[in-house]
Order: C-alpha cells, then sequence, then structure tokens
C-alpha cells in the first residue's frame, strides 16, 4: 500500500513538471537555407493565399435571400397582312402580363382561327383519329380544330422597334446572418430619376433601367437578328460583399449571356410556343385562335456571397499555419537521413550527449549537429 502511495503521488507531481522539446542545430548552410525557404513559402502561402485572397479571418454566408420585379416600357404601330393596324404595348406583347420572373417578349405572332371539327389529313395528324378512312385518297378522318395549323419560320420580326424598348430590374437581396439587405436601385428622394436614369456600369450603376438592345449586344449578339427567331438571354446579376469594409462598396455585378445557342449555331437555337384564346359565335358554336409566338425570353438570375471578420475562423487559420510552419521545421532532419543530399560517405551516428553527423570532407560541406536539453 505504501508503495502504491508513493507512485500515485509521484504521478501526481509529475504532472506539475514543466518540459521542454529537444533541438537540432544543423551548421550547414544548405540546410538552413532550405529550412527559412520552407518557412518562407509557408508563411506567404498563410499571409497571401488564406488571408488575403480567401480571407480565412472571416465568417461567409452564400445563403443570399433575392427577390425581382420587372417592369416593360414601350409602346409601336405595326402593319402587317395577318394582324393589319395594331398598336402594341406592355399588355399585348409581354407573355403572360403578370409574369416577374422570367420576362418573355413577343416578337411575332402567327395566329390561326380555328373552329372543332372532323378533318382528313395524310400525315402527322393533330387530332384524334375517328377510324374512317378512304382508300381511293389514303386519307383518314380525324376530330380535331379546323383547319390544321401549318406554321412557318419569320424572316424578319414583327415589332423591329422594340429594340428601344425598355426594362426595369428591380433586385433585392439580404444575407440573413449579417442581417445586411440592399437594394440595385439608387436611394434618393428625386422622384424623376427613374424617369431619365439609364444603366451604365462606370456613371449610373444603380440605375436599373436596361434597354434591350444593350441587353441583347452585351451578350454578343444583334437584337434585329435574334428577334426573328426568337431567344434566350441570361442577365446575372452577382453580390459578393465585404461586410468589413462600407456597405457602399456591396455593389451589384451585372454579366449577360444568351442561353439558347451553342458555339455551333444549332437548329435548336430560337424560342417560340403556343397558346390560344376560346370564344362563342351568336350560335354558341365554339372557336378558337392558336397564335405561335417568337419572342425574346430574359431569365434572370441571382447569386452572391458575403463575409464578415469573426474570431473563430480568424484562430482556426492562425492555428492551422502555426502547426504547419511546425510540421515544416522538421523536414530538413528528415533529409538529412538521405545520403543523396548531404554526400554518400555522410552517415549519423548516435554519442551519449546527442547525435553528430561524421564522414569525409570538410566541416562546412559535412555539417555537425548537437542534440542537448534546453
Amino acid at each position: 500500500a505504501p508503495r502504491v502511495g508513493r507512485g500515485m503521488a509521484g504521478f501526481f507531481f509529475s504532472l506539475l513538471n514543466y518540459k521542454t522539446e529537444k533541438y537540432v542545430i544543423a551548421e550547414n548552410r544548405r540546410i538552413g537555407i532550405l529550412f527559412r525557404l520552407y518557412q518562407l513559402a509557408v508563411l506567404g502561402y498563410i499571409i497571401g493565399w488564406v488571408f488575403v485572397v480567401k480571407k480565412g479571418y472571416q465568417e461567409r454566408e452564400e445563403a443570399i435571400q433575392s427577390s425581382v420585379i420587372t417592369k416593360l416600357k414601350g409602346v409601336t404601330l405595326t402593319n402587317s397582312s395577318e394582324t393589319g393596324l395594331h398598336l402594341w404595348s406592355p399588355e399585348d406583347y409581354v407573355i403572360p402580363p403578370s409574369v416577374s420572373l422570367p420576362v418573355y417578349i413577343s416578337m411575332y405572332q402567327s395566329s390561326l382561327k380555328k373552329k372543332r371539327n372532323l378533318s382528313l389529313i395524310y400525315l402527322f395528324p393533330s387530332g384524334v383519329k375517328t377510324g374512317v378512312c378512304l382508300n381511293s385518297t389514303g386519307t383518314c378522318e380525324i376530330h380535331a380544330w379546323c383547319p390544321v395549323e401549318f406554321s412557318k419560320k419569320p424572316t424578319e420580326p414583327l415589332m423591329s422597334e422594340a429594340e428601344n424598348f425598355t426594362i426595369y430590374i428591380k433586385n433585392f437581396i439580404r444575407f440573413p446572418k449579417f442581417e445586411f439587405s440592399k437594394s440595385n436601385v439608387l436611394e434618393t428622394s428625386d422622384n424623376s430619376y427613374l424617369k431619365r436614369c439609364s444603366y451604365d456600369k462606370d456613371n449610373d450603376l444603380y440605375c436599373p433601367i436596361f434597354r434591350l438592345r444593350e441587353l441583347v449586344r452585351w451578350a454578343g449578339h444583334d437584337f434585329q437578328d435574334m428577334a426573328a427567331q426568337g431567344g434566350s438571354v441570361g442577365i446575372l446579376i452577382g453580390w459578393n460583399c465585404n461586410l468589413d469594409k462600407d456597405p457602399s462598396l456591396c455593389n451589384p455585378e451585372y454579366s449577360f449571356t444568351r442561353l439558347d445557342m451553342n458555339l455551333n449555331n444549332s437548329v435548336t437555337s430560337g424560342y417560340n410556343f403556343r397558346h390560344t384564346r376560346y370564344y362563342k359565335d351568336q350560335n354558341g358554336e365554339t372557336y378558337r385562335t392558336l397564335y405561335k409566338v417568337y419572342g425574346i425570353r430574359f431569365d434572370i438570375m441571382i447569386n452572391g456571397q458575403a463575409g464578415k471578420f469573426n474570431i473563430v475562423p480568424t484562430v482556426i487559420a492562425i492555428g492551422s499555419g502555426v502547426a504547419l510552419l511546425g510540421a515544416v521545421s522538421n523536414l530538413p532532419v528528415m533529409f538529412m537521413s538521405k545520403d543523396n543530399l548531404l554526400g554518400r560517405d555522410t552517415e549519423i551516428e548516435k554519442t551519449q550527449s546527442g547525435f553528430s553527423v561524421g564522414g569525409s570532407g570538410s566541416k562546412g560541406e559535412r555539417g555537425e549537429i548537437t542534440k542537448n536539453d534546453m
């Protein structure tokens, strides 16, 4: 029992001892230069990459909350064989009229008045077969809207003046973790500002009024060429905010691209769809007008991230750097055990007082190592 008690007491007293690590001094310039280069590389990585580039001292949030409101303005007058003299306003060419995201602008509409009836057709039926066929003509009867559709691609847009229309894109964003919110509209008490401003990257960044011709041009295409067959334009608004700086430096960044066309100009390029309007005549007969619409679709996409100083990621980044420096300090000692670094005739031998490097050659070339307690 006394022996066990002395052992327990010795264990607890040993916890109060202060211990230091042993160190190795290598009097070799090549090893010293290598060691300092490793240290500089690690410091450069920690300061340059972790703290400056990646901002490892910040807490980050990428879950951006966003909403977008859009409005189009522009009126034009057209005169064609299909529609006659027609005045177009946003209620006519924005489909559907209440859309906020995405925005679709009709550039060309072909219409055909149809009545539900029986029809004879050869190929590609646009209805339900009744089972009645005529062998003499090779046709079969179908139950469909008559006459059947015969569509053709337009060669020029109906509303060529639409390139001067404007679109109002109002974007609200919020980073809930930091309770930070902002808009892409200039905060001003001037009620006439939005009526006279136009977006300019350098001079008027916070004006959300864009001209359609410029949007398509920034995407790398011509509006008139795109409007004939239709297309899809992506509008990307990016918010990359460093909240350690003044909030006025958190600005929207716009980029534009065409989404429906690849580099090979595939036949799938373009954008169109069909929609109908139903009505009845005075006899109660149901009719419908089928519209095939070619137009430009604007898809508005929002992304972003925000960062702000926080002590936790800062301590983690510094601790990782210190640990990496400690690991690097042992690399030269590991390399010293390789013959091809210090010479083939160099060997490490253990002495009673520590370690020494022996072998042929002078002291400066060979190096000496001593290992003692601090």
